[in-house]
């Protein structure tokens, strides 16, 4: 799916405040994401990698040679340019986790990341829609998919990890109705 500014300018609302069910698509992907540590600052720390990302699809000039990194985390940028002792540790177990899961993919370099929000690129498959906590140290992570249950998540598993999960499971397709149930007060 091609991403577009007007839906880049919803995806980063979602990333600042939970959407409400009526504009929902009829189903979503779930990851089911085992976290070190708490699961709402887990949630904090993802969405706060994710969101400067989604800003840039709606608004940088992505013919440049690099993309600001003025609103990235600090600790998601030294985790993600190789400057992995710099990174707190939550961040270093999540890289391993990340190297782990992908079967030793390689961890990606910020620029290469954000480059991945590029309206125009076409291999990121999925919109943020939520992230639920489950248990104390689980987290449900909501991606708009299209309906499709394979696609392009790479990036969004190494900000999954590297904000601190353990281990992702999925995705998996869900109705709208499990979002809901779970979904609770808006926050």
């Amino acid at each position: 799916m091609m991403h577009t500014s007007d839906s880049l300018a919803e995806e980063f609302r979602r990333l600042q405040e939970r959407p409400s069910g009526d504009s929902a698509p009829p189903v979503l992907s779930l990851f089911v994401v085992d976290v070190s540590g708490d699961a709402a600052e887990y949630g904090q720390r993802l969405r706060s990698a994710l969101a400067p990302a989604v800003r840039l699809g709606a608004t940088a000039d992505f013919e440049q040679e690099s993309l600001p990194v003025d609103d990235v985390p600090v600790w998601f940028a030294a985790v993600s340019s190789r400057n992995e002792e710099r990174a707190p540790q939550f961040a270093r177990t999540g890289f391993e986790g990340y190297v782990e899961h992908t079967g030793g993919g390689r961890p990606w370099e910020l620029q290469d990341w954000l480059y991945r929000f590029d309206p125009d690129e076409d291999s990121r498959g999925w919109e943020w829609w939520d992230a639920t906590p489950a248990g104390s140290s689980l987290v449900h992570i909501w991606v708009d998919s299209w309906g499709e249950s394979f696609f392009g998540c790479q990036e969004l598993l190494w900000a999954a990890y590297t904000a601190g999960a353990v281990r992702v499971e999925g995705p998996v397709l869900q109705k709208l109705a499990v979002w809901s149930a779970e979904r609770g007060p808006t926050r």
